[in-house]
């Protein structure tokens, strides 16, 4: 997800390393932190999907095999 910012972030870094330009620098790794959230928030997305479909298929696996479903 964030690839696309940690690549730029990177070769900005870069940039301001080589001319001198500090805000370059920091702009680099501003987008490099982006990137790296955007990949966190990908990954919290995923896990929490993987956790609902989990629920799902071993609700569907009880009420397949007869078991009522709990009352919320």
């Amino acid at each position: 997800m964030g690839l696309k910012d940690e690549a730029t972030g990177k070769a900005k870094e870069f940039e301001g390393k080589l001319t001198g330009d500090k805000s370059r620098e920091a702009e680099g790794r501003l987008d490099q932190a982006k990137g790296d959230a955007k990949d966190a928030a990908g990954k919290v997305k995923d896990a929490a999907g993987n956790l609902v479909d989990s629920v799902r298929d071993e609700d569907d696996d009880r009420t397949a095999a007869g078991e009522p479903r709990p009352k919320p």
